[in-house]
Order: structure tokens, then C-alpha cells, then sequence
């Protein structure tokens, strides 16, 4: 449970560790180019796609809802900051 927190809240870093010390995004990704696009573009969403493909589940009903909420808070059209607020 700490770790889905700290993920959702520190998905580069996660990325980065996962990255360094783990081959849990070798598995899912099959070259260095997408995870490296991922950690720059869309940190949350590339996080939540290689545990998926771990899992060994498909991309499909409740797993794309998933991902495309990563992508849509990845992309700041989900939730607000504190700017924007006042």
C-alpha cells in the first residue's frame, strides 16, 4: 500500500528505482525508448502499463479505464493545483 502511494505520488522516482534495480520494465518493455519517453511524457501512465504486462493481464475493460486515467492525470486534465484554484 506505501508503494502504490509513493507511485502515485513520485512516479518518476518509482520509474528510476524500478528502473535501476529491478527488471520489472524490461519485462514489459522490450527497449529502452519508450520507458525513457514514458519517464519524461507520462510518468503514471508508463507505470501503470508495465504493471499490467506483469501481471499478465490484457489491456482491455476495467485495465484500459486504467490507463486512460493515468494518461488524463499525466496530462493535467484530471485534478487541479493549487494555481488554478485561486
Amino acid at each position: 500500500m506505501c508503494l502504490l502511494i509513493v507511485g502515485i505520488a513520485f512516479p518518476r522516482l518509482v520509474l528510476a528505482l524500478l528502473f535501476f534495480f529491478t527488471n520489472f520494465l524490461a519485462r514489459a518493455y522490450h527497449g529502452l525508448l519508450l520507458p525513457l519517453l514514458g519517464f519524461f511524457l507520462l510518468p503514471l501512465t508508463t507505470l501503470v502499463y508495465a504493471f499490467i504486462v506483469n501481471m499478465g493481464a490484457s489491456i482491455q475493460g476495467l485495465y484500459m479505464v486504467a490507463i486512460v486515467i493515468c494518461a488524463l492525470v499525466d496530462l493535467g486534465l484530471i485534478g487541479q493545483t493549487a494555481r488554478s484554484r485561486s
